[in-house]
C-alpha cells in the first residue's frame, strides 16, 4: 500500500490553495496517497506518513493557524517526514537577495519541526480577494501589481522531488 500523505495549507485570497492543489496531484502521479486539505480542517495526523504543511506569507510571517497547527502537532510531526512550502509575493522578482529574505521566514518551523524539504513559490496578487484594509497595503504601500506569479513548473518539480524523498523514507 503506499504512504498516505497530508498536503495541508494556510491561505487568505487562494493562491496557496492552488499550489497545495498542484503539489498533491503530483504526488499522486508519483504513486502516493494524497489527501490536500485546509490547516482548519485538519484534526488527526495519525493515518499519515508524511506531511507537507504550506502557507501564505503577510508581513514575513506564516500565517498564524499553520504556525499553531505545527506547534500542536510537533511531537506527530517529528516522528514523519515534513517538508514546508510557502507562497510569498517578494518572489515575483526570483532574485537570489529575495530568495535569501524569504528563506528566513520559515526559521521558526524548522527550530520546531526540521524539515526534509522546502518550497518558497510566488504567489498570484488579486485584489478582488483581499479585504479593503489587505488591498489598501497592497495598493498603496507595498505596490504589489496584480497577477499570478506562481511557476507552476517549478512547483511541480520540487512536489516530484519530494514524493522521491518521502518514498525513499517511508520505505519498508
Amino acid at each position: 500500500m503506499p504512504s498516505k500523505i497530508l498536503v495541508a495549507y494556510a491561505t487568505r485570497a487562494g493562491s496557496t490553495r492552488g499550489v497545495a492543489e498542484t503539489i498533491g496531484e503530483e504526488l499522486r502521479q508519483a504513486g502516493l496517497q494524497v489527501d490536500v486539505y485546509p490547516i482548519k480542517e485538519v484534526s488527526n495526523l495519525s493515518s499519515y506518513q508524511a506531511v507537507i504543511i504550506g502557507s501564505a506569507i503577510r508581513a514575513g510571517s506564516w500565517l498564524p493557524e499553520a504556525k499553531r497547527f505545527v506547534k500542536k502537532n510537533q511531537a506527530y510531526l517529528k516522528t514523519v517526514p515534513v517538508a514546508y512550502f510557502l507562497v510569498c509575493m517578494t518572489l515575483m522578482n526570483d532574485t537570489p537577495e529575495n530568495r535569501a529574505s524569504v528563506a528566513k521566514y520559515l526559521e521558526p518551523m524548522r527550530q520546531l519541526v526540521p524539515p526534509i524539504a522546502e518550497g518558497d513559490f510566488a504567489g498570484k496578487m488579486d485584489y478582488s480577494k483581499l479585504g479593503i484594509f489587505a488591498r489598501f497595503i497592497a495598493k498603496s504601500l507595498v505596490k504589489v501589481p496584480e497577477g499570478d506569479y506562481r511557476n507552476f513548473d517549478l512547483i511541480r518539480q520540487w512536489a516530484r522531488t519530494v514524493a522521491a524523498q518521502i518514498k525513499s523514507t517511508t520505505a519498508n
